[in-house]
């Protein structure tokens, strides 16, 4: 497991809770989980694309704001991403391979760990006028 310390550090995303839990351990999970307007949950998908040192954006932030980005660590880590829409909310997939970790980075919401198995990431939507994606 990283703190958040390690893990702004390693990834370059300074996140709003550092100053309080710089030297927390982030948790690292398998089941379903949630960051923000964006869920992580088990499914039997396969990504074939390695994450990057810089990290690979899943949902970018609504008018150029902040952005959910995946990130390799103790290994390989493989996501291939997607075009949401109002009727598909997958946004990528996810395959954390045995010894690895990817983390889920944002600004505002900190970092989460995600480990071995293999996930979809996807929007939540809300209903109003139309069906729409959630702004985070």
């Amino acid at each position: 497991m990283a703190t958040t310390t390690q893990l702004i550090e390693a990834t370059g995303v300074k996140v709003v809770t550092a100053a309080d839990f710089a030297d927390v351990e982030i948790p690292v999970l398998a089941g379903v989980q949630r960051q923000g307007d964006v869920l992580v949950r088990p499914a039997p998908v396969t990504a074939k694309t390695a994450v990057p040192t810089q990290g690979t954006s899943v949902v970018r932030g609504e008018s150029g704001g902040n952005t959910h980005a995946v990130y390799a660590a103790d290994g390989p880590v493989y996501c291939d991403v997607s075009t949401p829409s109002a009727r598909s909310l997958r946004v990528a997939v996810l395959s954390v391979p045995e010894g690895s970790t990817a983390y889920l980075g944002h600004p505002e919401h900190g970092y989460m760990g995600i480990g071995p198995g293999s996930y979809e990431i996807r929007r939540q939507r809300e209903m109003a006028e139309e069906i729409r994606m959630v702004a985070d």
